[in-house]
């Protein structure tokens, strides 16, 4: 995949991040899956993604820590 497509793409990631609710999950996926991209071509990680990725990371272990105390 050329970088413009990926930078498309990242663009429109980032704008249905901003404008749809979705399922947590379902976006730490794509935003997974999308620095995983990044890697392979070895290109630079964009930082504001990893910042969100390690964002949802800390929000799903404080959801699974308070489980456990139910």
């Amino acid at each position: 995949m050329a970088f413009d497509d990926l930078e498309a793409e990242l663009s429109l990631l980032i704008n249905q991040m901003d404008t749809q609710p979705q399922d947590p999950h379902e976006l730490y996926l794509r935003i997974f899956e999308k620095l995983n991209e990044f890697k392979v071509l070895g290109l630079p990680l964009p930082d504001d993604l990893v910042r969100v990725e390690k964002e949802l990371e800390t929000y799903f272990a404080s959801q699974e820590a308070r489980a456990k105390k139910r």
